[in-house]
């Protein structure tokens, strides 16, 4: 049996562009797939912050350093410039994988900047 788990999340990612004629995808800056181990043509499932749309699109590569995060073609009618998001892969695991499986978790702050790393989500607390 496999289990779908969360792979990678790009937490709080600021999105810069929503380009309504453009193919398709989602543009992230290189080094945040990079940092996050989303590869060019995964699958994303994206989650608007400003206005609760969750979709599914999948990742292509902007200029590393870059900062951008683009939601483009029909996309863009979900997600304005300024919008924060965060947008997440998943990955099926098997029981064997489960046993070292760890996310790669991404935290943003303004800018795109990273602020911080983890493997975990913190607990939730009452």
């Amino acid at each position: 049996m496999y289990t779908i788990m969360l792979k990678a999340k790009l937490h709080m990612a600021r999105v810069t562009h929503a380009v309504l004629n453009y193919e398709g995808s989602c543009a992230i800056d290189g080094e945040l797939l990079d940092m996050a181990g989303i590869r060019e043509n995964e699958q994303i499932q994206i989650y608007n912050v400003e206005n609760g749309q969750r979709f599914t699109t999948y990742a292509i590569r902007a200029e590393e350093g870059s900062k951008v995060i683009s939601v483009n073609g029909a996309a863009a009618h979900l997600a304005a410039a300024g919008d924060r998001v965060i947008i997440c892969s998943y990955a099926h695991y098997s029981e064997a994988e489960l046993e070292a499986h760890a996310p790669a978790l991404v935290y943003l702050q303004e800018g795109n900047a990273v602020s911080h790393t983890s493997n975990a989500i913190p607990v939730q607390l009452a």
